[in-house]
């Protein structure tokens, strides 16, 4: 089973993957992951990407999708994998399709979780981070026992900047723009499964396995 993961910041991706991953064995495969993995291990492909990073510069298509592929031929990828954070542009989607056609293993399922802006505005701008420990708790699911009081440590929470809604809100258009080709690459190809996320996390998992079991 190939599963790609698609969805807005605050859409509660990386819980669902991991659900996903846990109940049919397969690697919950992340991009941000992948390029810390090369990087810590020092790989070929991790230093190249490290030269662009260190000069400021998006590491190109090219070299992302090696990095993947490097990744995707790994002995547990073999009963399948979901992918996070990969493809995220058309170029990216046409490479993967041509490596997976070329492994006879093609894309079964792209998960669309969709979520409405001022919701994930609500679950974002809820985050607070401690001051003096940098403990991070949410308003909403993992409140502190006294407002504005740092559970760990007793200092003072705050909102970061990264977490103000105007910064929220712009990162959900510059996801929307970048994304939209993509989910439209995917529904032509009859592959895309909208997934309504802004229910309870048990509710929005249960939806995903109803369409990746019925295969449809």
């Amino acid at each position: 089973m190939n599963l790609i993961l698609l969805g807005p910041p605050g859409a509660g991706k990386g819980t669902q993957a991991e659900r996903i991953a846990s109940l049919y064995g397969i690697p919950h495969i992340s991009t941000g992951d992948i390029f810390r993995e090369n990087l810590r291990k020092g790989t070929e492909l991790g230093l190249e990407a490290k030269g662009y990073m260190d000069r400021g510069e998006l590491v190109p298509d090219d070299l992302v999708i090696k990095i993947v592929k490097d990744r995707l031929e790994a002995p547990d990828c073999c009963e399948g994998f979901i992918l996070d954070g990969f493809p995220r542009t058309v170029a990216q989607a046409d490479a993967l399709g041509a490596m997976l056609a070329k492994a006879g293993t093609p894309i079964d399922h792209v998960l669309n979780i969709q979520v409405p802006d001022e919701v994930v505005v609500a679950r974002l701008t809820a985050r607070r981070t401690c001051g003096a420990c940098g403990s991070v708790c949410h308003l909403l699911y993992d409140p502190p026992q006294k407002d504005g009081v740092c559970d760990e440590c007793g200092g003072e929470l705050y909102c970061r900047d990264d977490d103000g809604e105007e910064t929220v809100r712009a990162r959900l258009e510059e996801y929307k723009e970048k994304t939209q080709p993509l989910i439209d690459y995917y529904r032509r190809e009859g592959r895309l499964r909208d997934i309504d996320g802004g229910a309870e996390p048990d509710e929005v998992f249960e939806a995903v396995r109803s369409v990746v079991e019925a295969g449809t």
